[in-house]
């Protein structure tokens, strides 16, 4: 009985390690996604990642798997991991799905929001409006995330929530060095959104947020076929 329970125990042990492993190695590689020491369209060494990161090629494997399924990697059979390539398309659709779904989430947390909710939703506008303008771009792309987040996470609509989370992965790892829209007006607008949460107006902080995304849509997807133009001119 004694030996039963023992080795129960050495293989929730293993299990755990295992577990651990794989989201050292996951974490380790989104963050150099975000250092762009991996960036779209490039092969992945999962053998070279093992080495940078300490660790046996198992978990790096596991990691590469969940990463593929969040749309960060694709798998090639007899040919190995990629980074997935810069796609327009791709990015035009994450718009298109926070058009979706972060208005639909406002009238949950107009219903749901109290004190506390609107002080966190507060801190998070201020800290956005804060942030550096100039050296500390990614800074302020991140703070510009959690202010979305923050309101959405108000709707207490979980799924929804993380669905939209994932979105915002993909913009922040993946497309962080996209051209952005005005900061001046996205002040204004985090602004406006906030007002009009703070007074429980449903429908004027619907409209504001559903118009806030589509203008940064529009204004990176225009800046990003300027620049690809302007790519293609160059090489002839």
């Amino acid at each position: 009985m004694c030996k039963v329970i023992a080795m129960t125990a050495i293989k929730k042990k293993q299990t755990k390690q295992s577990e651990d492993s794989s989201q050292i190695a996951y974490q380790g590689i989104r963050r150099m996604i975000y250092a762009k020491e991996l960036v779209a369209g490039q092969k992945i060494a999962y053998r070279d990642l093992a080495e940078k990161l300490d660790l046996s090629p198992t978990p790096i494997i596991q990691a590469l798997k969940r990463l593929e399924l969040l749309g960060f990697v694709s798998h090639e059979t007899n040919r190995g991991f990629y980074m997935t390539p810069f796609s327009l398309k791709e990015v035009e659709e994450i718009y298109e799905m926070r058009e979706l779904i972060e208005p639909s989430l406002v009238a949950a947390t107009v219903q749901n929001i109290d004190k506390k909710g609107l002080a966190d939703l507060k801190r998070a506008l201020e800290a956005h409006l804060s942030a550096e303008r100039d050296f500390y771009l990614k800074d302020r792309l991140f703070k510009n995330r959690e202010f979305h987040l923050v309101l959405a996470g108000l709707s207490r609509k979980e799924t929804q929530i993380r669905i939209l989370r994932n979105l915002f992965d993909i913009l922040f790892l993946k497309y962080s060095d996209l051209p952005r829209s005005s900061l001046v007006a996205t002040d204004q607008e985090h602004q406006e959104i906030f007002d009009a949460v703070s007074l429980r107006s449903m429908d004027r902080a619907q409209t504001v947020l559903k118009n806030h995304v589509t203008n940064v849509k529009v204004q990176v997807l225009t800046s990003v076929r300027k620049m690809l133009a302007e790519q293609e001119r160059s090489e002839f």
